[in-house]
């Protein structure tokens, strides 16, 4: 899925493109603001992945916006036409000019999804929220994740060197949006694993490298539901 939250002063065209992003099926609409300076307080604490926006608006304009998104992708969908080339020095994804037809939306978001997938792909790590505050997660380090003990909306990520992270309020979902899928697997509802640290599976469980307290290999369950995926992955 393709996170997107959306802004536009005008309420129907807000709607409209609202009601258009969710009739494409990765994308999910995050949230939708009217207000620029109140999408700038929450954006924090939002997680998506692209900010569709508009440009002219009272108070902040759309590019001033676009600059303090920092490393997340941006598409302009504005009426007017002289503020593309600023736009594309900015490397914003696409400029879409209103009146806004689906088609053209969709392959702009084809263009994000696309730089998503590759980011995804040649990155080393993830930033995280932790107990101990933002954290850098090394796909390196990484040797699998499960849930938390404390908190089920947690989940604990186990390093190679001995020591753990608990990564706060975080989906098992967005965690396999955000991770390489050449390098980690889902082999059921509550673990993720590293595919270097697997060393053998069978039809219900999966056999690592990863030695627990006693010196012993741990193994995880495989659960039917991933089955398939995790085989035509590890096969392939």
């Amino acid at each position: 899925m393709v996170k997107c939250i959306l802004l536009d002063d005008e309420l129907p065209g807000l709607s409209y493109l609202r009601r258009m992003c969710e009739q494409i099926e990765y994308i999910e609409v995050v949230k939708a603001f009217t207000d620029p300076v109140k999408l700038l307080k929450e954006i924090d604490a939002l997680d998506f992945d692209v900010c569709i926006l508009d440009i002219e608006m009272p108070g902040i304009n759309g590019m001033e916006v676009a600059k303090r998104l920092r490393d997340k992708l941006v598409i302009f969908a504005t009426a007017y036409k002289q503020y593309a080339a600023e736009a594309f020095d900015m490397e914003a994804i696409d400029y879409i000019r209103k009146p806004i037809q689906k088609e053209r939306l969709e392959k702009a978001l084809q263009k994000a999804r696309l730089q998503l997938k590759q980011k995804k792909e040649t990155s080393d790590f993830i930033q995280v929220n932790s107990n101990k505050g933002k954290a850098v997660l090394y796909f390196k380090d990484l040797l699998y994740i499960t849930v938390a003990d404390t908190d089920k909306r947690d989940k604990r990520a186990v390093l190679g060197n001995g020591t753990d992270i608990i990564l706060k309020n975080i989906s098992f979902e967005d965690l396999i949006r955000l991770l390489p899928t050449k390098n980690f697997m889902r082999v059921n509802r509550q673990t993720i694993v590293a595919r270097n640290r697997i060393v053998a599976y069978t039809s219900d469980s999966i056999s690592t490298n990863i030695l627990d307290a006693d010196g012993k290999g741990v193994q995880f369950a495989l659960n039917e539901h991933y089955r398939k995926a995790f085989l035509d992955s590890y096969l392939h």
